[in-house]
Order: structure tokens, then sequence, then C-alpha cells
């Protein structure tokens, strides 16, 4: 079953469904930001594939369509700032979905991230239903990692070799949050100061583990 995309709005901060005719403006802020992306970025782990973006909005628009998914895009005072996809929808006994985002260099810091994925969350819960969210995280992105201590996301474990990024298989930190823990809302609890922010934090057993070559 389709799954509606809707706008969501804090402040300057707006998240929308993504559509075809922003394939040339995020391309282009791929390209302009690739020093600042490129470790980050999802790659294949059979090689190197094609650059397209027509197609990769075609797979989340149709990935939307099936239900298990949300494509947004971030956009600040007017102007594309990024991307953000709930992907993985589960309904029934798990009711869960993972987020994913980036977010061009020149909006880093102004709170964009977190509103977004706090609009995104806030929805999953209070609309579609869903019971947990997850974000899967790089121990080496201190940045990302600063989004899910604003939000008061809960460290949950470390997944090994767990995605391939930037050539291979990388580490991620894990973090989840269930709806019993914000029943004021994700963006309220945030705006308001009151995330706890230790929830996040990674013990020193598992940063040591991260660190250490596999296996």
């Amino acid at each position: 079953m389709a799954v509606p995309v809707p706008v969501l709005r804090s402040g300057s901060v707006v998240i929308r469904p993504i559509r075809l005719r922003d394939a040339r403006t995020v391309e282009r802020e791929l390209v302009e930001g690739r020093a600042w992306m490129r470790e980050w970025e999802a790659t294949s782990p059979r090689g190197s594939v094609g650059f397209d973006t027509r197609g990769s909005i075609r797979a989340l628009q149709q990935n939307a369509r099936g239900g298990q998914g949300l494509p947004f895009v971030i956009e600040v005072d007017d102007e594309l700032a990024g991307q953000l996809n709930v992907t993985a929808i589960t309904y029934g006994s798990l009711s869960s979905a993972t987020i994913g985002y980036w977010i061009a260099e020149r909006f880093a810091g102004r709170g964009a991230t977190p509103t977004a994925v706090a609009l995104a969350t806030d929805h999953c819960f209070q609309t579609l239903g869903l019971h947990r969210m997850e974000i899967c995280i790089r121990p080496e992105n201190a940045k990302s990692l600063r989004v899910v201590e604003k939000l008061g996301f809960r460290y949950e474990g470390l997944k090994r070799r767990y995605i391939h990024i930037n050539g291979d298989w990388r580490d991620h930190y894990c973090f989840g949050l269930v709806t019993e823990e914000v029943p004021e809302g994700v963006l309220r609890r945030f705006q308001a100061g009151r995330a706890p922010q230790h929830a996040a934090q990674v013990p020193e057993e598992d940063r040591r583990l991260a660190e250490t070559p596999f296996p």
C-alpha cells in the first residue's frame, strides 16, 4: 500500500517529497559537495556503478508507492539543502523504520538536520503509527553523531562491517527510539531542550571495538 509523503515544516526547515525535477539540483549538490560527503557515501561491494540521480529518485518513489519508504528533500529558507529517507518501513509486530540523511556543507551546524529528523520521526510515530525508529552512523561521523545526541536517540549497539561505505564494509553504531519515550513528540522535546543527550553515549568498550581491525 502506498505511503503518502507529506510536507512537514518547522520554522525555516521543510521536508517535502522528492520530485524528478529535483534531480539536477540534487546532483549539483552531490557533485559540488563530494569532498564533504564522499567519506559517508554508500557504495557497491561489486564495484563502481553509474551516477544516475533520476534513476535513484524513481527508485525512491517506487519504494514509497510500495509502502516501504518516505523519500524527502530537506529545504532551508526554500533552498534545497539535502535529503532524508525513511526506509525499511515495516508494520505489524515490528512496526519500525530506518532513517538516513545527508546535508550540504553550507547548511551544516544550523539545526536543519536534527529538525528534519525530528519532523520525520514524529510523522512516523504519530501518523503512521510506527513504534520504533532506527539510525545507524559510522563511528567516525562526529557531526551525524551529534544529531542523535541532540534528539535523545538511545544507543543500542555496534554493528560490525554493516554497510558498504566509501569503498569498504564499515562498522556502524546503532541508535533507536520508541514512541513511549517521546509522548510529547521528538521535535517539541528537542526544541524545549529536554532530550537526554546522554542516551546516545557510546560505551568505551564499543568505541575500542570499532577501532579494532575485523575480525
